[in-house]
């Protein structure tokens, strides 16, 4: 399971590029690092269950957030391109995309929106879903149980939105 994501918010005009690369190498380049040393072993054993951690942000972008929106899309595709290439040697690749979910990154970004918009965190917590509330860590690793699972073996190259109907597909 590769899950690992920081986040920084700015303008593009105005985002440091070093806050940047740290965001290409920790959101997109450790998990190509992570399955490209995995994927041997998975080879051997001709199975295998690779499962990412990407976002909502992989098919809606984040305002003042280019670099994880950038980098989640990224992940995305490398999901779709492992999952076309393992498929043969009974391995999946899958990708979980949780909303906006209950963790101190994503406080930090709903006390940036609440700054910014002058609404209050309590309201854009409310807001974060059709549910009225924040996913929560549990029902993320949920996703990623299954897609570990023996019943999930049929299913590969695809993303899972966990995000309580915030988008609909």
């Amino acid at each position: 399971v590769n899950n690992a994501g920081i986040q920084h918010t700015a303008n593009i005009e105005d985002f440091p590029t070093d806050k940047w690369d740290a965001i290409i190498a920790i959101n997109l380049s450790s998990a190509f690092h992570a399955t490209h040393h995995a994927l041997p072993g998975m080879k051997k054993r001709n199975w295998g269950r690779i499962i990412n951690i990407s976002s909502l942000n992989a098919k809606i972008p984040a305002l003042h957030g280019a670099a994880y929106t950038a980098s989640k899309h990224a992940i995305a595709g490398l999901t779709k391109a492992t999952a076309k290439e393992v498929a043969a040697h009974g391995i999946t690749c899958n990708a979980v995309c949780p909303g906006v979910t209950a963790t101190l990154m994503n406080d930090k970004r709903l006390e940036y929106d609440a700054v910014r918009t002058g609404s209050s965190f309590a309201s854009l917590e409310a807001g974060a879903s059709p549910l009225g509330r924040r996913i929560t860590p549990d029902e993320v690793a949920a996703a990623a149980v299954f897609f570990a699972s023996e019943e999930a073996g049929a299913i590969n190259g695809q993303l899972l939105n966990v995000c309580g109907g915030t988008v609909m597909e």
